[in-house]
């Protein structure tokens, strides 16, 4: 197979629709694509692990290249938290265990949001911070998202898998004390890192005619596109279980939409905002 039609191979899997989507391509059918493209195309996360971590060096070295990624305005409001103490890892473990498999992670990442180094640049050269509304907030959380991502794709480049894990916001004032994390920096996700015992399977997403658009946003079909795609995912990938199912009417066709529905129907986080403001953060 060409390397051409393996990665639309690999978009269509995931999508349903790839090909028929992206309508054109500046590449030959028999021309090279670029190797990362069939990685990321065909990534999944990854929860089942060999017991030894990755060595030190090795996410020194991850957490340089993902810190390299693009930042807002070059203002560089992230920090990557590398866990190794067996006393600290005890501790972020017993924090993160809503997630029963994070038991079996070798290592923890923790990436921050950090805006208090822009605060103290003000204090240092004598400006005012015109700025103390959500979009400060906002800010520092892409920047992490961003250095997340950036991990991800250098590890899994390097032959790691990962998967993030943002549960940590759950109990984030307790994750934020056991980091020792001062106002203004706090936790945006957990990673978990190491050497996979089964390959990541990639997870089926949404197809592309839903949440690619041209010029403006349309959902006029999100009813039909939702579900087929509950069908299609029901087919190759359904739920082990459902979720609340002792307090949740029984559904015949229990899929995608009504998990994710079912998910955010009970109250989560809801502290969430007043952690964020004791941190020092204004909302507004």
């Amino acid at each position: 197979m060409a390397d051409l039609e393996r990665l639309f191979a690999q978009l269509d899997a995931r999508y349903g629709d790839a090909s028929a989507r992206i309508e054109s391509t500046d590449l030959a059918a028999e021309d090279p694509v670029p190797a990362f493209w069939t990685q990321l195309a065909g990534r999944g996360s990854v929860r089942r692990f060999a017991p030894a971590p990755p060595p030190l060096a090795q996410l020194e070295l991850l957490a340089g290249l993902a810190l390299a990624a693009p930042t807002k305005s070059d203002l560089q409001q992230r920090d990557i938290i590398i866990v190794t103490d067996a006393q600290q890892m005890r501790a972020l473990k017993d924090i993160l265990s809503d997630q029963a498999w994070v038991e079996g992670a070798p290592a923890l990442i923790v990436f921050c949001g950090n805006h208090r180094r822009q605060r103290s640049l003000h204090e240092l050269r004598g400006h005012a911070f015109a700025n103390d509304h959500l979009d400060a907030f906002f800010n520092a959380s892409v920047d992490a998202a961003i250095a997340l991502t950036a991990f991800v794709l250098a590890a899994e480049a390097a032959g790691l898998g990962t998967c993030p894990i943002s549960a940590i916001r759950n109990r984030a004032r307790e994750a934020s004390d056991l980091l020792d994390l001062p106002d203004l920096v706090f936790p945006v996700a957990a990673l978990a890192v190491g050497r996979p015992l089964e390959p990541g399977e990639p997870s089926l997403r949404l197809p592309l005619s839903a949440t690619i658009h041209h010029d403006r946003f349309r959902d006029e079909e999100a009813g039909e596109t939702i579900a087929a795609y509950d069908q299609r995912r029901a087919e190759s990938q359904p739920y082990e279980q459902e979720r609340f199912a002792s307090e949740c009417v029984p559904v015949e066709d229990y899929g995608w939409s009504e998990d994710k529905a079912r998910q955010y129907s009970r109250p989560e986080r809801a502290d969430f905002g007043r952690f964020i403001r004791r941190k020092g953060f204004r909302l507004d």
